[in-house]
């Protein structure tokens, strides 16, 4: 058999199975709708839309504030420029625009946040030309099965004086978002150890073997890997790192290297082409998250528990179609 008709055949089953997959579950959809908790009315062909995961849900109510802050963001990155702010600089004003965000997304919970990363940022300080890396775990990993246990901290925890707080914690449970800060929190501990000891990357090497750098384009991958001064590791510039607005809640998550080293110059590998490309990318990925969730309601049938009364094959279809939904409502 050639390479052409197993190709072939490959995409006959493919097609044939997701269709068979789309067309059942279009079929269970508009048979259980009824039991089903967690659906809301949709804007899609007046269908009921499926909004009952918590994570989605808070990301798809806010989605037009993270589209302002991201405008703004970029506006105020455009003219800071202009002016001739480095690293320092603009960590401020980054600081600052972040700060806000947060205050609208988590209230009085800012405090929390805040008050751990500069614990963090104390340790490193201290213990970082040590071995202090059992330590830094231990902290961090500390605080991560913490938030969780405690549901982020009533404030009434410390006291009946502090109890008035709860009716301000926001519109987006902090301790969720957190699990990134946390990731940040050892990525900055890491750095600041390795700046502290010989630095084995070869930059001249690297420039000579890599498509961009040799470009005059400075990749990722040495960004990442070259130490920063000491200067660079200021609580300011740190913690503008930790909160930085546009991945703060979904990331992704890049060094505390690289993302120091871009706040005195913007990164130069993507073309505005690349970058327009990936934003159409998105709002497809978005469009197809709501077109699932109009049509399906996988997670609905889970969290309902209606699934136990439906067929094996049914059942297999919810729960491989949801796991696969599941890394997009995780980090929109």
């Amino acid at each position: 058999m050639t390479s052409s008709v197993e190709l072939t055949l490959l995409i006959v089953y493919a097609l044939s199975f997701y269709l068979f997959i789309i067309h059942r579950s279009l079929q269970i959809a508009r048979d259980h709708y009824a039991k089903l908790y967690g659906l809301r009315s949709g804007w899609i062909f007046h269908r009921f839309n499926d909004v009952s995961d918590a994570q989605w849900r808070n990301f798809r109510g806010n989605l037009m504030i993270l589209t302002l802050v991201f405008g703004i963001f970029t506006l105020v990155a455009t003219s800071c420029r202009k002016y001739g702010l480095k690293a320092k600089g603009m960590s401020v004003v980054w600081l600052m625009v972040s700060l806000v965000y947060l205050a609208y997304l988590h209230g009085a919970c800012v405090l929390y946040i805040l008050s751990i990363a500069s614990a963090n940022f104390l340790l490193v300080k201290i213990y970082g030309r040590t071995k202090f890396v059992f330590l830094l775990w231990i902290f961090n990993l500390t605080f991560l099965i913490c938030n969780r246990v405690y549901e982020g901290y009533p404030f009434s925890l410390f006291g009946q004086n502090w109890a008035y707080l709860d009716n301000y914690r926001g519109t987006f449970r902090w301790h969720i978002c957190f699990n990134f800060v946390i990731l940040r929190m050892i990525s900055f501990g890491y750095d600041y150890r390795w700046a502290n000891y010989s630095n084995r990357f070869d930059k001249e090497k690297h420039i000579q073997r890599c498509n961009n750098c040799s470009l005059g384009r400075t990749c990722y991958q040495l960004l990442q890997e070259r130490s920063l001064e000491n200067g660079k590791f200021s609580f300011t510039i740190y913690l503008c790192y930790l909160i930085y607005a546009p991945l703060y809640i979904a990331g992704p998550i890049v060094s505390f290297n690289a993302f120091a080293s871009q706040l005195d110059t913007p990164q130069k590998t993507h073309s505005l082409k690349k970058v327009v490309w990936y934003g159409l990318r998105w709002v497809f990925s978005l469009m197809l998250m709501e077109s699932m969730t109009h049509f399906f309601y996988y997670n609905a049938f889970a969290i309902s528990g209606t699934w136990k009364y439906l067929s094996p094959l049914d059942i297999f279809i919810i729960g491989a179609r949801a796991c696969h939904s599941l890394p997009f409502i995780a980090s929109p």
